[in-house]
């Protein structure tokens, strides 16, 4: 079986996060891999280790800093790490489903993987798109926020947490999944397999995308939180203050 992951590079939550003209101070900032991906690709590894003659492949559309990223991969049982190098580092998630596409594309060839695993989520800007939109441009079957995965045959069982109870779907390969947190429990490296990752190559792939981004991030700025208190002695004051704060239309 082949599996690809798809992986992404977010701000380390320990970091500290500063602004420049508009943009992250990125000199400042530890990035990791992101966590709901390390769900994703735990799952693929658990897979290989039970189904013989499987081949994981992570992939990110990431800048050359995400190289040590793919090498923690290979060191928590990845086979092969691609780095999609792209001119610019896109922020429109359907351009990432777009440069991922066209990676998986040029990997696979007519043949595409029986199974691409992401992270439900990124925890930088948290739009739980990509994995949906890959899904739709590969022609795949997707299914988002997976906490239980189990394969049989041909035959993938699914669980995933919805509004009120747990969902159970079955589906055929080839598909698309999204990790959900409660998947598994990611592993750690060891330091033979460190070790063994660093002399493993990354490969790099140029991709070009010719589409306009939906969207466009032209700058980022810090949100000043302005917390006032006002001690309030009547219901008649509250409903005044309500009404000169503009809360009433």
């Amino acid at each position: 079986m082949n599996i690809a992951v798809c992986l992404c590079q977010v701000p380390d939550s320990a970091s500290v996060i500063g602004f420049v003209d508009g943009a992250l101070d990125r000199s400042r900032i530890n990035e990791v891999m992101n966590p709901y991906d390390e769900y994703a690709l735990e799952e693929a590894v658990c897979l290989k280790e039970r189904i013989a003659g499987s081949f994981v492949t992570v992939f990110s559309v990431a800048p050359p800093s995400a190289k040590e990223m793919l090498r923690k991969a290979l060191a928590l049982g990845a086979d092969r790490a691609v780095l999609v190098n792209t001119i610019t580092e896109p922020s429109d998630p359907y351009l990432i489903a777009l440069f991922l596409r066209k990676a998986l594309i040029a990997c696979y060839g007519e043949v595409m993987p029986e199974l691409v695993l992401c992270g439900k989520r990124s925890t930088d800007f948290q739009h739980a798109e990509v994995p949906s939109m890959l899904g739709e441009l590969l022609g795949m079957a997707s299914v988002s926020g997976v906490t239980s995965l189990d394969v049989s045959g041909d035959n993938l069982h699914l669980e995933r947490e919805i509004e009120g109870g747990t969902e159970e779907i079955t589906l055929h390969f080839p598909a698309v999944l999204s990790a959900e947190k409660g998947l598994n429990q990611p592993r750690k490296t060891t330091v033979r397999s460190v070790m063994e990752a660093r002399k493993k190559p990354i490969d790099l792939l140029t991709v070009t995308v010719e589409e306009t981004p939906f969207v466009f991030m032209s700058s980022i700025e810090p949100y000043e939180r302005k917390k006032v208190c006002h001690f309030i002695e009547s219901e008649k004051e509250l409903v005044e203050l309500f009404a000169k704060e503009g809360f009433f239309l």
